[in-house]
């Protein structure tokens, strides 16, 4: 076997072997393309990895990350989910899973306004599992109703994942934006569906709210709730996504529209005060430095596997399958998906972008609708164990009674369903191409 074969390989190896070892993603990402370049290519590594370093730093597209990230933040202390979650209990309580449909509601609602997977699973797991609980529902079905939910934000914007993506993968943030839009809708529709057909065939799956307790709401309570708790999302969510819409801002510039909403939401609220502004600042500049960190160690490993030959090892190997492009796009999210058991979703992220997106544009496919593909499939490394993040958060927070074996039974049908709404809008470009031609053209 060649050298120019053996290398990249070794390179692979040591990613697992790091991260199986517990040691932080982004220091097993700079550690390993500090080393080989040294070996392979001497000193010069050295100035090549602090260029590398500054142009992530100075990225033009990253300053959104605080921004979004200070926007949940604040809009979790500020007890957003709260209000959602009341008004959707009520609203669809009455139905045979309706408290279940309204998590998902909800979740959909919440991943539009924070981007962020770990607060909504959190705060879902805190407020809806245990009102599941408490009306007679399924363990399995309201644990993996929380997680499947909570995992919507990685896809529907403004999600930090995307913000993160289109640059390493050279194509624009708000093309991308609004190709993953339609594809999240399609997969919290999907869930819904499901969970109709599931109750109406199992009714004590899910067991509708009592009559007594829904007549116990006056109408115009009612109406109070939707106004207070869903009208001001909508408010928030066109504030951010509307501009891009409009036209009227960049995502970035955007960003700050949204963290501004979120404060002004807050204010209204009565919730933004020291403790909670203390709270967030510290929250957005811990998260940031994480994700920027990740960042800088993902680009020295991608920029030195590809000057080691990996990005030709790879392109070689997947263009001399014998498929076709859509052949080698199921290749690619299978590879994806064993990965996403593995490794953490953001890890992927940097290193597929760069990888996998030039071949399926040199295969002739779209690179966004490509892209939306890996995003969808990325949610699935959130609940597929070993290292399903999504479930260590549920578990934290979920009641004593709920096992880790009632939340792997729930996660599974959520898994399956999320690979045919993968498989919808593989099959069906369009929806993933639609929205960005209308605003962008082709």
């Amino acid at each position: 076997m060649e050298i120019e074969m053996i290398v990249p390989i070794l390179m692979f190896v040591g990613v697992l072997l790091g991260v199986f070892s517990g040691y932080p993603i982004a220091f097993v990402l700079g550690s390993l393309a500090l080393i080989f370049g040294f070996i392979f290519t001497g000193a010069n590594i050295l100035p090549a990895l602090f260029l590398i370093t500054f142009k992530v730093i100075k990225g033009y597209e990253y300053a959104a990350v605080p921004l979004f990230v200070f926007m949940a933040i604040i809009l979790e202390r500020a007890g957003l989910a709260d209000r959602l979650f009341y008004a959707a209990y009520r609203l669809f309580g009455g139905l045979k899973g309706g408290l279940a449909i309204g998590t998902i509601v909800i979740s959909t609602m919440f991943a539009a306004c924070t981007g962020i997977v770990g607060a909504t699973v959190t705060t879902m797991g805190l407020l809806a599992l245990p009102a599941m609980l408490n009306r007679g529902y399924d363990k399995a079905l309201a644990t993996g109703v929380v997680l499947a939910g909570g995992t919507l934000g990685l896809l529907i914007p403004p999600s930090i994942a995307i913000v993160i993506y289109a640059p390493m993968a050279n194509i624009s943030v708000a093309r991308l934006f609004f190709g993953c839009f339609f594809p999240g809708f399609i997969l919290s529709a999907v869930f819904t569906c499901y969970i109709i057909v599931r109750c109406i065939l199992q009714p004590r799956m899910g067991p509708a709210m009592p009559k007594e307790e829904r007549e116990a709401i006056p109408a115009h309570k009612l109406f109070t709730l939707i106004l207070t708790g869903m009208v001001p999302v909508l408010c928030l969510i066109m504030a951010v996504l509307g501009m891009i819409f409009l036209g009227v801002a960049t995502p970035t510039e955007a960003s700050a529209t949204g963290a501004l909403a979120a404060t002004l939401l807050g204010m209204a609220y009565h919730k933004f005060n020291w403790p909670n502004l203390k709270y967030a600042t510290y929250q957005t500049l811990r998260i940031t430095s994480m994700v920027m960190l990740v960042v800088v160690g993902a680009s020295m490993f991608t920029s030195t596997f590809m000057t080691l030959g990996g990005g030709k090892l790879i392109r070689d190997f997947l263009l001399g399958l014998p498929f076709g492009p859509l052949g080698i796009t199921l290749m690619v999210m299978f590879i994806i998906f064993i990965l996403g058991m593995f490794i953490d979703y953001f890890a992927i992220i940097l290193l597929s972008a760069p990888l996998f997106t030039p071949i399926a544009v040199e295969l002739g496919l779209d690179p966004i609708w490509f892209s939306a593909l890996v995003i969808m499939n990325l949610q699935m490394a959130n609940l597929t164990p070993p290292f399903a993040y999504s479930i260590f958060y549920l578990r934290g927070v979920a009641p004593p009674e709920v096992t880790m074996n009632d939340i792997y039974r729930g996660v599974y049908p959520f898994v399956v369903l999320q690979w045919i709404g993968l498989l919808i809008v593989l099959r069906f470009p369009q929806i993933s191409l639609w929205l960005p031609s209308k605003m962008f053209g082709r």
